[in-house]
């Protein structure tokens, strides 16, 4: 696991832009966290560092459950499963399937589908309860997708890092 600290939304902005360099088509990212420790917000900032236009209007998919922006430098599904109540909801969405054709996946509340979206980068951000703004974020991965990427990834995280 990889655990960073946060004291603003501009750090988390230059996390997610850090991650976004190591992304790769065909990758799932699941944004795990409670509400308003900024899945949303972190997700904005992958999207922009990915190359998805300004125009754009990167948004939390909460009602419509998925969004698609193909502007960037790699298709983005954005995907948000909180309404969602059965795993046959989730295998619906055709996530992993989206991934599988060349898209990177993010998924917000991604956690309560298991191993239904197969091997996944999980970034967990938690809100700091002294500092309004601070986050903790973890990065831990499911499956071997991220092997050959991870101390890279260690690498970027390493100006944030708590150790």
């Amino acid at each position: 696991m990889i655990t960073c600290r946060s004291t603003s939304p501009e750090d988390t902005a230059e996390i997610a832009a850090s991650c976004a360099a190591l992304v790769r088509a065909r990758d799932v990212v699941v944004l795990a966290g409670e509400m308003g420790a900024g899945k949303t917000a972190f997700t904005v900032a992958l999207c922009r560092a990915l190359g998805v236009s300004e125009s754009d209007a990167v948004s939390s998919p909460t009602f419509t459950l998925v969004h698609s922006y193909s502007s960037g430098r790699i298709p983005v599904v954005h995907a948000d499963l909180y309404r969602l109540t059965s795993m046959g909801e989730v295998e619906d969405l055709g996530l992993r399937e989206q991934a599988d054709l060349g898209a990177v996946v993010l998924v917000e509340w991604g956690d309560v589908a298991g191993s239904l979206l197969g091997d996944t980068l999980t970034i967990a951000l938690h809100h700091d309860d002294d500092t309004e703004n601070a986050r903790t974020i973890e990065f831990s991965v499911e499956g071997h997708q991220w092997d050959a990427r991870w101390d890279r990834l260690r690498q970027a995280m390493s100006r944030w890092s708590v150790s």
